[in-house]
């Protein structure tokens, strides 16, 4: 087979593609990178014979189903599940030697979450190509609900309705996709045309994370009002199963440490930016936390992640009472950001 030039990664798999990769953790992105493969041989081929295999199966065992003659199709699709576990130092080689000479009767495809460089990627690219499927970012993932809104579902999504599906469920196209088929399937279709999703079809029908609770937590504490934080805690152990106590306490030592970090950032000539983007923080904890710890000194905010690490080692110890304990946490944390409220002014301490 005659040698093509590199390929370029960002282009979509095609049928003349002897080797494929689909290498990055989002499911949906490979799943899709799948159907357009396999339309594309139906399409050149007409019917296909599809194997597939684990990432544990030996490699000699995979390419020599790639050379061997199908029974009752002219071409073969033989597709490698967990291909990180697959391609090897042991096997790059021999998956080297098979990109010089591919079969013209099959097309290998592998899929795995992560993929290591090598000499192997220009081999492939020779005669394949390598897809980046990789994560999106939560702004692509709103973005991307649109255009799937309409295209696979038939309804569309406004933008804040999308912005929020994003902040309920994170930015995995194929939990998104769930979502939005679940969304899709009760606002139905109009007469006139597509109906729309809006915040009040996520609100009541996709439910809040663990994670979004325990930031409701701390949001909560940040607000320096005790009476909302120790509603909120209360609420939380209510409708929760037992033991929610322990997430809870590791939120208030979490939001103890980011407090103490970003106060100590906020003291090193750090803007509010760098300091959330230096702890990864996102959504309204952007704009909240960075705020907060800038009104209060590294000491303080030192001693309420002490306190908070002393209560969580407590609970998983079992010692006290865990509803008591987390009040008396909100109590701690919202006497402190009250107090700094109330000083906006005041120098940081020495």
């Amino acid at each position: 087979m005659a040698r093509r030039p590199a390929k370029n990664t960002s282009r979509a798999p095609t049928a003349g593609d002897r080797v494929i990769v689909l290498a990055g953790k989002e499911l949906l992105l490979r799943q899709e990178y799948t159907r357009v493969v396999r339309e594309a041989l139906e399409a050149a081929h007409g019917s296909i014979d599809q194997f597939r295999f684990d990432g544990n199966t030996g490699a000699a065992e995979v390419l020599d189903e790639c050379r061997s003659f199908g029974l009752m199709a002219s071409h073969k699709l033989v597709i490698v599940d967990e291909a990180d576990q697959f391609v090897k130092d042991t096997t790059r080689p021999l998956l080297e030697r098979y990109c010089a000479g591919p079969s013209e009767g099959a097309t290998l495809l592998l899929r795995g979450d992560t993929w290591r460089a090598g000499n192997l990627d220009k081999a492939i690219g020779e005669i394949g190509v390598i897809v980046d499927c990789k994560e999106v970012s939560p702004a692509d993932a709103a973005r991307w609900l649109g255009g799937r809104a309409e295209r696979a579902h038939g309804v569309k999504i406004d933008r804040d309705a999308a912005n929020a599906l994003v902040e309920r469920v994170g930015a995995s196209l194929a939990t998104l996709d769930t979502e939005l088929a679940k969304l899709a399937t009760n606002v139905g279709a109009g007469a006139s045309g597509a109906q729309t999703i809006t915040m009040r079809e996520v609100g009541e029908l996709v439910g809040l994370t663990r994670e979004q609770e325990l930031w409701g937590a701390q949001s909560a504490l940040l607000s320096g009002d005790a009476g909302v934080a120790i509603g909120q805690i209360r609420a939380i152990l209510d409708t929760n199963p037992k033991g929610a106590h322990v997430p809870l306490t590791y939120a208030c030592s979490d939001l103890g440490r980011k407090l103490a970090l970003a106060s100590a950032g906020k003291r090193s000539g750090l803007g509010p930016g760098q300091v959330a983007s230096a702890l990864k923080l996102w959504g309204e904890a952007r704009d909240l936390l960075p705020g907060a710890a800038g009104r209060m000194d590294a000491g303080e905010a030192r001693a309420l992640f002490d306190a908070a690490s002393e209560a969580d080692v407590a609970q998983k110890s079992g010692l006290g009472r865990p509803a008591r304990t987390l009040e008396a946490l909100a109590v701690r944390f919202t006497t402190a950001l009250s107090a700094q409220n109330a000083r906006p002014g005041r120098p940081p301490r020495r």
